[in-house]
């Protein structure tokens, strides 16, 4: 697959080493990969990667980008994750989930049931700070504080992070955590 130029968040970028301890047969979820720009960084590496989000449109680039020839399985889910049937995401189906700018509270438990034992959450999204430098201002769609870290606290935080970051300037909590 060619070089994309694939622009993914730091915090995955900085930790894909974490990856290597994985098992690469479950395959990694991408929730509310958006453009996909963090699975598909992830698929560059090597790493197989399933796509879910509810715009067919986006997944549909996201094919076109990552390329049926390559030579990592990529598979494309469109789901609504917040009133779709398909709400439950599996036991243990997945060595890590992703999940980038999004919030939905009631996902939490299915999200934590999904990865498999010793698997990761990447979890990056908006505090209630945020309305202070843009959107979103909807508190439904910002972390409260210590929120993140509250959800995933019996499971072992590798990397966590709350305050405000640089270019753009936002504000928000990010979650590195491996399930017991």
């Amino acid at each position: 697959m060619p070089n994309l130029n694939i622009s993914a968040s730091k915090l995955l970028v900085e930790n894909l080493s974490l990856f290597n301890s994985l098992d690469q047969d479950k395959g990694v979820l991408d929730l509310a990969c958006g453009s996909g720009r963090n699975g598909l960084f992830l698929v560059e590496n090597k790493i197989p990667v399933i796509f879910a989000d509810k715009n067919r449109t986006a997944l549909t680039k996201i094919t076109s980008i990552a390329g049926h020839d390559c030579d990592v399985w990529h598979k494309c889910w469109e789901v609504d994750l917040e009133n779709g049937p398909e709400r439950r995401l599996g036991n243990e189906a997945y060595s890590a989930v992703l999940v980038f700018n999004y919030l939905h509270r009631p996902l939490f438990p299915a999200i934590k049931s999904a990865i498999s034992r010793a698997g990761l959450i990447f979890y990056e999204t908006f505090t209630v700070q945020q309305p202070n430098f843009g959107r979103p201002k909807n508190p439904d769609y910002l972390l409260r504080e210590n929120e993140l870290l509250q959800k995933f606290e019996d499971w072992k935080v590798i990397e966590y992070f709350e305050g405000v970051k640089q270019k753009p300037k936002r504000a928000v909590a990010s979650l590195i955590a491996r399930k017991p």
